[in-house]
């Protein structure tokens, strides 16, 4: 199931650096994240839905690139974005 336009509007006002930012690393990560975490919740359930996987697979490599880019730019945004999302406990 995709994310709706009401959760996606949601996350991005919540991570935007500012009004009207829908294309920061910060939305897209923060997007994909609650897309991942969506797909986990699906997969506790439908554990021999192997189609998904790969779409799972995609987004978490797209995330693991944009994590790459804004550690590259910004290291200080890198860590304050992986401080709120919760990853790398």
């Amino acid at each position: 199931m995709a994310i709706s336009n009401e959760k996606k509007n949601e996350i991005m006002t919540e991570y935007a650096r500012h009004e009207g930012d829908t294309g920061s690393p910060e939305v897209q990560i923060a997007v994909l994240t609650w897309e991942i975490n969506h797909l986990n919740e699906h997969f506790q359930t439908h554990k021999k839905d192997h189609h998904s996987q790969r779409g799972l697979f995609k987004k978490i490599g797209h995330r693991r690139n944009l994590l790459a880019y804004l550690r590259k730019t910004d290291v200080q945004r890198y860590r304050e974005l992986i401080q709120r999302l919760g990853l790398r406990r």
